[in-house]
């Protein structure tokens, strides 16, 4: 006997269709081959080596949950009615249980068929077995079927229900159950029955479009119809109702779609529900979101110059504490929802990670310096490019997560790995509409609802209620309606989303006004050197429509510590302000420049260095540097028992304005932007769904797929195994696996080939009853008995031979 994936029975209606899935995938066309793998991408990873493997795969039911995941509700309803139908059922069949005269019912089965979820000829229909098990005991709301509400019924309790139906006795129980469905399925019949008993008929209305049990006590004990003193037991006397257990009773599925009137579901959804749309001017939602993208920048940019000069420090479980995500807001001006925005952008775009220090800080990372070097508009893209694809959710940031732990920002708990798809699928409806167009979030957040019923239902509140609050601060939309720049960057098309951006932005200005209050006013962006001065000479005292910075001693001082000299900075202020420089702001660029530097901090535990011998014994007077513990060791130099960093904050918080030196005299250099992270790559993406194929990938596929299936039936299938007994030959765990579970659908006995715990090949014959963990549960056909058997042990499967099961 030689074993294959075609062992199942034939299709019952079509001697000549296909009898497994794997045939069915044989006989497609190769652009049908690539249509499938395009919608599952999870069966292209890796590749399969035949189409037995890929049958295998496509049935798993992680990979059947997958593409369950991506059909809209339309289809998962046509799915449930294809479920309520044994396997073999005619196209028409479905179309009278989903409704007549439905356009979009031919388009859903082609989907399904695409997927392979569905198969065989329009005349012989067949569900994967894996939809079946994942559509659970009661799909759309749906009891068990007759025959298996029955099933552990008496010859002679059929019989008595037979009688209170009037129906003639029957000689076996499968008749039996036969005529009762016949008459369950009679509508007129059925209805003349049930006005019998109104109450009765209101007890079945209850339970007619689900749940299909209710609980009653005593519900197993049987009722004749003489003895009925309640509806319930009216119902239970007639078969219209069967006990499920001691104290529930359920409807079964023939009764339930009679009082449908032959349909599954009240109501059918075959369309997307309607948007409100309401158009605007798409000048006026560009340069909003044009707006909001310039603030999106600048907001990291803000950010991580804060953090230049030494971030938050990183919680043991990683993230961020919520005091620093509070502090964070308060240095943005913006609420904390929003902060939590920015700092998981400025994170998954790279700009900024942990230094790797026994004491970890967030900073910023060296890419931060190349992001920030670009065109206002390439760092947008930028942004806007991590935030579509990324699956970190800030809006997670403070709710607490399955453990009733709290969710923290940059934390590891953020991912959701839907989150790409559900802002695709969002900003796509909107790119749907014409140019300007928007629509009530509401209404767009229904209609993903109907594009991805099973993944809405879990994403709603976490995902699907931010994303457009996200791309509107981020300036992918504006005034709730998408881009120009939006559109470009959903297609993909970064440069283009840059180009399109680029003119909407204000021109970034070398000019700022110095007021005589000490503060310089800047209308507007400024070019990034003159940005990065200022931010070195004075600190940002309010944001808007203009950027107000306030010069002090010690932002001043900040900037000589970095290496530039009194006349560097009055030839800034000259160079780059429209108005005269103010005279106090001349004076207090002097004042400091001549007091800064003439104390010197160097390492022995920390020694003092200065020309002016009154100013050290300035410093040892005063009482309030006692505790650097100094003492003089020359006219000129004063040790102290402190490290020199703490030496230098001591005297700068007394008033002093001391510089470091190296241990050779040099006088050190301190930057803001020194405090950098090593080069760090992205933090990497959750994996979730793999990426659409692309059409190189597909096609190679399709062909390496063909191909081994040629080789594989080349090879016989485990000829020449010379272990194996020649009647039985070995079978690969992919062939095993689909033989057994076609087995398992059809009750139907097969041979196996089997090794025991002590290494003894033995060979038997077994009806598979359930597989699950990696193991096989059956009845062994030659003593009747239950076993469980280790999948790994069978080495071969093979179908029963007439004759085979007498032996």
């Amino acid at each position: 006997m030689t074993m294959s994936t075609e062992t199942a029975t034939e299709t019952a209606g079509s001697p000549g269709g296909p009898r497994t899935l794997a045939e069915d995938l044989r006989r497609r066309s190769d652009d049908e081959l690539g249509a499938l793998l395009r919608a599952r991408p999870d069966l292209v990873t890796p590749v399969p080596v035949d189409f037995t493997q890929l049958a295998t795969r496509a049935t798993t039911r992680a990979s059947v949950s997958r593409a369950l995941e991506r059909l809209d509700r339309f289809a998962l309803q046509v799915v449930d009615a294809a479920v309520v139908l044994p396997d073999g059922f005619r196209f028409a069949d479905l179309a009278a249980l989903v409704g007549p005269e439905v356009p979009q019912l031919p388009g859903a089965v082609a989907e399904l068929r695409t997927r392979a979820l569905l198969w065989g000829p329009e005349d012989a229909l067949r569900v994967v077995r894996t939809v079946r098990d994942l559509a659970g005991a009661a799909p759309a709301g749906l009891g068990p079927a007759l025959a298996s509400a029955l099933s552990a019924t008496g010859p002679a309790r059929l019989q008595e229900l037979l009688s209170a139906l009037g129906l003639p006795p029957t000689p076996d129980a499968v008749t039996a159950i036969a005529e009762i469905g016949a008459l369950f399925a009679d509508a007129d019949a059925l209805r003349a029955l049930l006005a019998e008993a109104p109450q009765a008929a209101e007890v079945l209305e209850k339970l007619v479009w689900g749940p299909p049990t209710g609980s009653v006590r005593g519900a197993d004990r049987p009722v004749r119809a003489d003895e009925a003193s309640s509806p319930v037991e009216w119902l239970l006397a007639r078969a219209l109702l069967v006990p499920a257990g001691p104290q529930t009773v359920v409807l079964p599925r023939e009764v339930a779609l009679t009082l449908r009137g032959g349909r599954v579901h009240r109501q059918l959804e075959p369309e997307p529900p309607e948007l409100a749309v309401t158009p605007r001017d798409p000048e006026l939602v560009d340069a909003a979101a044009a707006g909001a993208a310039f603030t999106a920048v600048r907001r990291i940019e803000d950010l991580l110059e804060a953090w230049s000069a030494g971030g938050p420090p990183v919680l043991r479980a990683g993230g961020l504490g919520m005091r620093d995500l509070k502090r964070a807001a308060v240095t943005l001006d913006v609420p904390e929802p929003e902060a939590a925005l920015w700092l998981e952008l400025a994170y998954a775009a790279g700009l900024a990670a942990g230094d790797g220090e026994a004491d970890e800080r967030w900073l910023p990372t060296p890419a931060y310096d190349t992001w920030r070097a670009r065109p206002t508009a390439e760092r947008w893209s930028v942004l806007a490019g991590v935030w579509l694809e990324t699956t970190r959710v800030p809006g997670l940031v403070g709710t607490r997560d399955d453990k009733d732990r709290p969710v923290n920002a940059l934390g590891p708990g953020v991912d959701r790995t839907a989150a790409p798809d559900v802002r695709h699928a969002l900003l796509g409806r909107l790119a749907g509409l014409a140019p300007g167009s928007t629509a009530p979030a509401a209404d767009l957040l229904a209609d993903l609802a109907w594009h991805r019923p099973v993944r809405t239902a879990r994403l709603r509140s976490e995902l699907a209620d931010r994303t457009l609050v996200e791309a509107e601060l981020l300036g992918v939309t504006g005034r709730g309606a998408l881009s120009a720049a939006g559109r470009a960057l959903l297609g993909g098309d970064l440069p283009r989303a840059a180009l399109l951006l680029e003119p909407l932005l204000p021109t970034p200005l070398d000019h700022v006004l110095l007021q005589a209050d000490l503060t310089a006013v800047a209308p507007g962006p400024l070019v990034v050197e003159l940005a990065q001065e200022l931010h070195m000479a004075a600190d940002v005292e309010s944001t808007g429509g203009a950027t107000v910075y306030r010069f002090s001693e010690p932002s001043i001082r900040r900037a000589l510590d970095s290496g530039r000299t009194a006349a560097d900075l009055h030839r800034l202020f000259a160079t780059h302000s429209r108005t005269p420089v103010p005279q106090p702001l001349t004076y207090l660029v002097d004042d400091v420049a001549r007091r800064h530097g003439r104390l010197r901090v160097g390492a022995a535990s920390a020694y003092l260095r200065c020309d002016d011998e009154a100013l050290l014994g300035e410093l040892l007077a005063d009482r309030r540097a006692h505790g650097l513990r100094m003492r003089r060791l020359a006219p000129t130099v004063v040790a102290a028992e402190a490290a020199p960093d703490a030496v230098l904050s001591m005297l700068r918080q007394l008033g002093y304005a001391p510089m470091a030196e190296s241990a050779t005299g040099d006088v050190v250099v301190t930057r803001p932007d020194a405090l950098r992270t090593p080069p760090r790559s992205l933090p990497p993406r959750v994996a979730g769904e793999p990426p659409a194929p692309g059409g190189t990938l597909v096609a190679a596929a399709v062909t390496a797929i063909r191909a081994g299936d040629r080789t594989t039936a080349g090879r016989g299938r485990g000829a020449g195994d010379a272990e194996a007994p020649a009647e039985l030959p070995r079978t690969s765990a992919a062939e095993t696996l689909l033989a057994l579970q076609s087995a398992q659908a059809e009750r139907r006995p097969v041979w196996i080939g089997y090794v025991t715990r002590e290494g003894r090949a033995t060979q038997r014959i077994i009806v598979p009853l359930g597989l699950e963990g990696g193991f096989v549960t059956a009845q062994e056909q030659t003593v009747g008995e239950l076993h469980t058997y280790p999948l790994h042990r069978i080495t071969g499967v093979a179908p029963v031979e007439p004759g085979d099961d007498e032996a």
